[in-house]
């Protein structure tokens, strides 16, 4: 059983029994559009947000427990988000496609080579100037207490800058149900290039106020979603 499925079993760190800040106010100020897919959904709560507030939304997640546990809480609320075991990694054969794309605190677990698949598979599902919104890790959260990766503006910049724009990157709140964890994060928000736009080169160097801090390790146990021990699912039809 994977790191992540086995986490699912009781109450993981990320798991905070209601949608995270930074997307509620994202939908409050009519950021979050039309058809909604929330990558590695956990338990369902972002997801179930977006249904409420009337978006067409999936949930995807590669733990299966995760995902039985975010369709109960579906039927019980009586939602109309579905729910489905699948890899972000693997989306591009899909014929599905979305105007918002959201990743709450799964970015962060990616090993280096993961990262450019990551983004060319969650543009195969966004329409053109679709709208990628990413919470994670900043380089400025203390690694005292583990965790995953932290992750800098030019590191954020350079995994995405083939299919994406960046509009915005600001400093967010990555919240937890651990006490004392700051949550020192970065929200970035993407837009989907047109396929075949030429692409300016991602700035090398680091943005205004960016820690020359080596960036820790995910520990050996908490391995990633791009790992040997579990291999990609893909997203089923609708």
């Amino acid at each position: 059983m994977h790191y992540f499925d086995r986490a699912y079993e009781g109450n993981p760190p990320w798991e905070i029994a209601r949608p995270q800040r930074e997307f509620v106010q994202l939908e409050a100020d009519g950021e979050i559009r039309g058809r909604v897919l929330d990558v590695g959904c956990g338990t369902g709560e972002n997801a179930l947000y977006y249904a409420a507030h009337g978006h067409d939304t999936w949930g995807i997640d590669f733990a299966p427990t995760a995902v039985r546990r975010a369709r109960e809480k579906a039927v019980a609320r009586g939602s109309s988000a579905r729910f489905e075991v699948a890899s972000a990694l693997e989306l591009t054969h899909r014929r599905e496609s979305f105007d918002t794309v959201t990743d709450c605190g799964m970015f962060h677990t990616f090993l280096d080579p993961h990262r450019p698949v990551y983004s060319a598979s969650v543009a195969s599902v966004l329409r053109p100037k679709g709208r990628f919104f990413v919470l994670c890790f900043s380089e400025r959260e203390p690694t005292d207490w583990g965790g995953p990766r932290r992750v800098t503006q030019t590191e954020i910049r350079e995994t995405f800058c083939r299919e994406f724009s960046v509009r915005w990157i600001r400093e967010a709140r990555f919240e937890t149900n651990l006490p004392g964890v700051s949550g020192l994060a970065w929200l970035a928000a993407l837009e989907r290039t047109a396929p075949g736009t030429p692409r300016a080169p991602a700035r090398s160097r680091r943005s205004a106020g960016e820690s020359t801090r080596a960036r820790p390790r995910a520990p050996a146990s908490r391995r990633t979603e791009g790992s040997a021990s579990s291999p990609p699912r893909a997203l089923p039809s609708s």
